[in-house]
């Protein structure tokens, strides 16, 4: 990449404005400007599905308020691309995706929500009304990824946002309802993990041989529902 096509890319770069990087030669990485709000992620979807009419790339990896965009070649003139993503920025209103619903059973507290007190202590709430705020509002899915199967959740209330743990969990199981910043999740795999627990699902995210294997996608809305509470 030439120094004319680095200063492009590093130019406008206030806060307003997104921030777009070249990742190696065929990878280039959409960052929106703001916090995580639904529009802002529903301006990212509208630009996955203007990209997708686009014959030089390869694939698309959306995030939260990010996207990365990934050519079948290394562009040969990346500085276009930048202004027309800009461009479409700037200009398409935000896609809203009707996905499905999920009704999602939670066992509060107990082993496998053991960071409950933790999250109480945080907000200045009790365990009830932390575990009444968390089920007490819908969800949705903004993106998945990370793990395979695991979905960032938006729509979590702020009273209850927590930050991740500074010492993670070494082995938190697949299904353990979690709580890290300002969103919400359900952890897809076993293994380390830096989120709070809150409780546990029996639902399993992503299984190899569904079709498709992970249960959730971009736009789906999860109502979450105590099924036991252990305190």
């Amino acid at each position: 990449m030439s120094s004319d096509t680095r200063h492009l890319l590093d130019q406008h770069q206030d806060s307003s404005a997104p921030v777009i990087s070249m990742m190696g030669t065929r990878a280039m990485l959409f960052e929106a400007p703001g916090a995580f709000t639904m529009t802002q992620q529903q301006r990212i979807w509208a630009l996955i599905a203007h990209a997708e009419k686009r014959p030089d790339i390869q694939e698309l990896v959306p995030g939260v308020t990010n996207l990365l965009l990934i050519f079948s070649q290394p562009p040969e003139q990346p500085e276009r691309i930048v202004h027309w993503l800009r461009e479409a920025w700037e200009t398409l209103p935000p896609l809203q995706i009707e996905g499905r619903v999920f009704d999602i059973g939670v066992q509060y507290g107990g082993e496998r929500g053991d960071d409950l007190a933790a999250v109480a202590a945080h907000t200045g709430l009790s365990p009830e009304e932390v575990i009444a705020l968390h089920h007490a509002g819908e969800y949705t899915v903004c993106a998945v990824g990370s793990a395979p199967g695991f979905g960032y959740l938006h729509g979590l209330d702020p009273r209850i946002a927590t930050p991740r743990k500074s010492v993670p969990s070494l082995n938190m199981p697949a299904g353990t309802v979690t709580i890290g910043g300002m969103q919400a999740g359900i952890s897809a795999l076993t293994g380390p993990n830096g989120w709070n627990s809150i409780g546990y699902t029996e639902i399993c995210l992503f299984d190899p041989h569904r079709k498709p294997p992970s249960l959730f996608a971009i736009g789906d809305r999860i109502r979450f529902y105590p099924e036991s509470i252990d305190l």
